[in-house]
């Protein structure tokens, strides 16, 4: 056995904020750069598995990779008890994605039905969707543009670039289009399409799909953060089944 692997030290950090398997390739490259470090990231299970030599590598550096990549964690303690208050976080996003979810559903129902069904749709129906698609957009789906944010900072791209990128170019050009292109005229009118109009100028609005898009992606998040959640109680139950 070599002096370095006797003198290295494992440590599993969890981690805080990753979207995609592009988030745990760059925490991953991260990790690997400092001096004496060989660092695993697995994104279904948000950890990091790191082996460093203590001589050369504090956990306040390890930790401070992860913050330089954008993304969370918390240095076990030394008594060796797990991960604690991992469980208290882990159900706080789960229940800030529910929060979130819920209301994205609830503003997008009506916004989805207004712009899809001519009848509903009376004089300035338009500023009503605009109304119901900006808190969707920006509250519920700030998630996807403060990592898109952090993203651009760091120079790369991950899902969450593509969501937020797509919502707000659909919100934004809503806005223009309402406001200066005849689209928040009284008598406007949409309906259900298969196909683009190329007639349709600037009278067309996007406000549903910003709105939709934001509501169906957080779902998806909600589910696999809570598949995740219970996964984790699952395994940890098994454990401490085995260990009696």
């Amino acid at each position: 056995m070599s002096a370095e692997a006797l003198t290295s030290e494992r440590l599993e950090l969890p981690l805080e904020g990753m979207t995609c398997s592009t988030c745990a390739n760059r925490i991953e490259r991260k990790l690997n750069k400092l001096d004496g470090v060989q660092a695993t990231v697995n994104y279904a299970t948000e950890k990091a598995a790191v082996r460093f030599d203590p001589a050369r590598v504090s956990t306040d550096d390890l930790a401070g990779a992860v913050e330089a990549a954008g993304y969370k964690t918390r240095v076990p303690g030394a008594g060796g008890d797990g991960d604690p208050g991992g469980t208290a976080v882990e159900d706080a996003h789960v229940r800030d994605l529910r929060t979130r979810l819920i209301g994205a559903a609830v503003l997008s129902a009506p916004l989805l039905a207004i712009s899809m069904i001519p009848p509903l749709q009376f004089d300035y129906w338009q500023w009503l969707a605009l109304q119901l698609a900006t808190p969707v957009v920006f509250w519920a789906g700030w998630s996807f543009h403060r990592a898109a944010w952090q993203n651009l900072k760091h120079g790369t791209a991950t899902m969450d670039t593509l969501i937020s990128a797509g919502t707000l170019a659909a919100w934004g050009w809503s806005v223009v289009a309402l406001f200066f292109l005849g689209a928040g005229m009284p008598g406007m009118q949409m309906s259900m399409e298969l196909f683009l109009d190329r007639g349709a100028s600037g009278s067309h609005i996007y406000l549903e799909g910003a709105g939709v898009v934001t509501t169906l992606i957080l779902a998806g998040r909600y589910f696999e953060a809570r598949a995740k959640r219970r996964a984790g109680a699952a395994l940890t139950a098994l454990l401490e089944l085995g260990a009696k």
